[in-house]
């Protein structure tokens, strides 16, 4: 018999564009390789890291690194609790698909968007998604970030839901104890930006890994402090691979059908997924510390989820998904908060 799942709040942190091995390829104990230094903010700019960079990545992604002197908060909760080193991007691509797979297991393929160069507004994609099937469960949801941009309001079941809040109401909320069962977490692009993201744009010198690494720290401790520790689990992960290198392969799932962009080659029959390997730090007080060898992806955080709070699936993806159970042993004695 299955000890009883003790887990009432689930926090999802999706922090921005690092693989593996820029992240945690020098961590003791895991699949990783050593490369040399990246600096802090990264030197060069956003590498590219779309569909089209991703088949290139062999010769074209940054083999670069970041040490425990660059992320020590990060090296400190791996040290703690859980760190996953066979863990994949959903998509082979950039953020928006991995971050709609994160929300709804799923990820729509444009095949008739306007082949002009002028930005237009987006419809919301129609797609189920996690939140809207925890409010038929009579469960609640949250995101917290900015809310003048949000994959939430992508997706026409969320668009404008009154759950998309500040990410300061995180804190909050904690305080509070009134966290709601499932939240994601975005971390604040101004007026610095702490999502980790390789500089770009206006704030391209104050884009650190280490300012952005505290902060995510800093949340995690304040749950940590909280009434609320003894009934949560974090996931710390990345959305795509930011065009740093990592020295494994991802499996096949399955391949582009269509979509392929207006200006360019066709990405028919090229991989769809699964996407470059990233970190994943699971949070609770029933991780087992240590690092997890375990197949995992975006989705199979989804997949917790659901088998946490007794969602049926949204679809067939999350359906077949693992749902990052070796990561968890509820029989143990609970672990402390993060020092």
């Amino acid at each position: 018999m299955q000890p009883q799942n003790p887990i009432q709040h689930v926090v999802i942190v999706v922090k921005e564009n690092h693989s593996f091995d820029n992240y945690f390829g020098s961590f003791p104990g895991v699949n990783g390789v050593q490369l040399p230094p990246a600096q802090d903010p990264p030197a060069g700019g956003d590498p590219p890291h779309d569909h089209a960079a991703w088949l290139k990545r062999a010769t074209n992604a940054v083999k670069l690194q970041y040490s425990e002197q660059n992320i020590p908060a990060y090296f400190s909760l791996a040290t703690q609790f859980t760190l996953c080193d066979n863990y994949f991007t959903e998509v082979a691509s950039q953020s928006e698909p991995n971050h709609l797979m994160l929300i709804a297991a799923a990820s729509p393929i444009i095949d008739n968007a306007d082949k002009s160069r002028t930005y237009q507004p987006q419809e919301p994609f129609n797609l189920p998604t996690l939140p809207k099937a925890l409010e038929k469960a009579n469960l609640t949801w949250a995101t917290y970030g900015d809310p003048g941009f949000s994959y939430f309001n992508k997706i026409e079941e969320l668009k404008g839901s009154p759950n998309i809040l500040p990410w300061t109401r995180f804190d909050t909320d904690v305080a509070a104890g009134t966290l709601p069962n499932v939240c994601w977490m975005y971390a604040p692009g101004s007026p610095v930006d702490l999502s980790e993201h390789p500089p770009y744009g206006q704030n391209a010198g104050q884009q650190t890994v280490k300012l952005g690494s505290q902060w995510t720290a800093d949340r995690i401790q304040k749950l940590g402090q909280s009434k609320l520790w003894s009934t949560s689990a974090v996931f710390v992960t990345w959305d795509d691979w930011g065009g740093w290198y990592d020295h494994v392969d991802p499996p096949l799932r399955d391949k582009w059908t269509g979509g392929s962009p207006a200006h360019g080659p066709s990405y028919t029959n090229t991989q769809f997924s699964y996407g470059t390997r990233v970190g994943c730090l699971v949070i609770s007080p029933y991780s087992k510390r240590g690092i997890s060898k375990v197949f995992h992806s975006h989705v199979s955080v989804v997949k917790f989820c659901e088998v946490t709070f007794g969602i049926k699936p949204l679809n067939a993806r999350d359906q077949a998904s693992d749902d990052m159970s070796d990561c968890f042993d509820f029989t143990q004695k609970p672990l402390v908060p993060p020092a």
